[in-house]
């Protein structure tokens, strides 16, 4: 994992930092200060990969030939060379439910350290979690239908694919149609055929017999590329011809799903298959899918691909990673807007879930019967937990089950959501203030929540 992944001032503060031996922990936290339109909440999602990158950062040699080209000096680089990162992690196990200004991830190492790994670190956890919180949204749309990652053509990069099927994975999708990352995760692969399959025959009946020949269990036929009920019946034909009687279903792609839906299970109930399923698949989202739900459309499967892959109406997150301590000394900002709440913190939960999150002080206790949220995930620069892939989304999918239960309705609303809201401990409300009248005295209003 080259150390070159990561912005240049990271490199010129972490250059000037160890210049000056400046080699006190620091805590660094990961925070998103606002949720998008129509977000009741984020899923957490990203931690695995995030500590993968974190356990093997490092300068190779050609990293750093190449920063001795920009203009580091050799002291500068002889420090990166022996540098990788010692620090410790907390952070909020994947798959959890989270809302604004309640940290997601703590770092604490050497300051250069902690600096050097931002860009990356945010960029994981920041586009795993705007994903695995959009195809939430998809689960909560789609009721007992099952879901489907299409998404992987459409994503924005090879590497973006299979973080698509593991977030989505995480939030509930059932399968996905990304080879690799059905291996790599442990998924169910999915995949029927392309229009383009059907053209290459002669006609429906021909592509639909060869499909089911070479593939007789559980073939699905897309039955739209020429006249959708006309290709239903195709289908019915050659599962009678080739007296196919394990699972089979057909995905519709195009046109008026709730209507061409109706028309084709009755196509295939009238045939005896009560227990093909109906898979729908064509620029859906949870809007689309909640649209055709509430029709009654008698749709087994969604497969959603772009919309959901790039998080098409929230495309990111206004996260930030702040310094929140040096040593011993907590620090801040007051920026307006973008003001932070100083000091290692934790997250406290109402497992009744009737009220929002506290975010206090990390060494404060719990108050009431509250449960803290975050963990310790890394020490000394190596996970706590060995890395399982398979295992961290099957983890992940069942924390997320669970609160996904716990969540009030009003933040489950695809429409207006109303978002649990974070407040403050009295311990860092205090801590904040007097930190608030050292830097700026006459600025000293009180604090309700982690507003930043």
């Amino acid at each position: 994992m080259t150390g070159l992944q990561t912005d240049l001032y990271e490199l010129r503060m972490a250059a000037s930092y160890l210049r000056r031996a400046m080699v006190e922990r620091a805590t660094f936290s990961l925070f998103v200060r606002r949720l998008p339109a129509q977000r009741g909440f984020l899923v957490a999602a990203g931690l695995a990969e995030a500590l993968a990158f974190l356990e093997a950062f490092a300068f190779d040699d050609d990293d750093l030939a190449y920063l001795r080209d920009v203009g580091f000096d050799q002291p500068t680089l002889e420090a990166f060379a022996r540098l990788r990162f010692t620090g410790d992690v907390w952070a909020v196990p994947e798959g959890r439910v989270v809302f604004a200004d309640e940290p997601l991830l703590e770092v604490t190492a050497p300051i250069a350290e902690a600096q050097l790994v931002e860009t990356a670190v945010l960029n994981l956890l920041t586009f795993h979690t705007t994903i695995a919180s959009k195809a939430a949204r998809c689960r909560l749309a789609a009721g007992g239908a099952q879901l489907i990652d299409f998404a992987f053509r459409r994503t924005q990069g090879i590497e973006a694919g299979a973080a698509v099927a593991r977030a989505s994975a995480i939030a509930g999708f059932a399968a996905t149609s990304h080879v690799e990352a059905a291996r790599r995760y442990g998924l169910r692969p999915s995949g029927t055929m392309a229009h383009s399959y059907v053209e290459a025959f002669p006609d429906e009946r021909a592509a639909f017999r060869a499909f089911a020949a070479d593939f007789p269990t559980n073939p699905v036929f897309l039955v739209d590329t020429y006249d959708t009920p006309a290709g239903v019946r195709a289908a019915v034909d050659v599962i009678a011809e080739l007296g196919l009687t394990g699972p089979v279903g057909v995905r519709l792609d195009s046109g008026d799903l709730s209507a061409l839906a109706r028309q084709t299970r009755a196509i295939l109930d009238g045939a005896g298959l009560t227990q093909a399923q109906i898979v729908a698949s064509g620029s859906l989202d949870e809007d689309v899918i909640a649209a055709l739900v509430a029709d009654g459309a008698p749709i087994d499967a969604y497969g959603v691909g772009t919309r959901m892959g790039v998080s098409y109406d929230a495309p990111s997150l206004d996260s930030a990673y702040k310094l929140v301590s040096v040593g011993e000394r907590p620090v801040l900002k007051l920026s307006p807007g973008k003001a932070t709440l100083p000091g290692a913190k934790q997250v406290f939960r109402d497992p009744g879930g009737n009220s929002g999150d506290v975010v206090g002080l990390r060494d404060e206790p719990p108050p009431g019967d509250r449960q803290p949220l975050l963990v310790p995930v890394m020490r000394g620069g190596r996970r706590l937990d060995p890395a399982d892939p398979v295992g961290e989304v099957r983890a992940g999918r069942q924390r997320f089950d669970a609160d996904l239960g716990w969540l009030p309705e009003s933040a489950r609303r695809l429409a207006d959501p109303m978002p649990l809201a974070a407040t403050v401990s009295a311990a860092l409300a205090d801590l904040h203030r007097r930190m608030a009248e050292q830097f700026a005295p006459v600025s000293t209003g009180g604090v309700r929540s982690a507003g930043r």
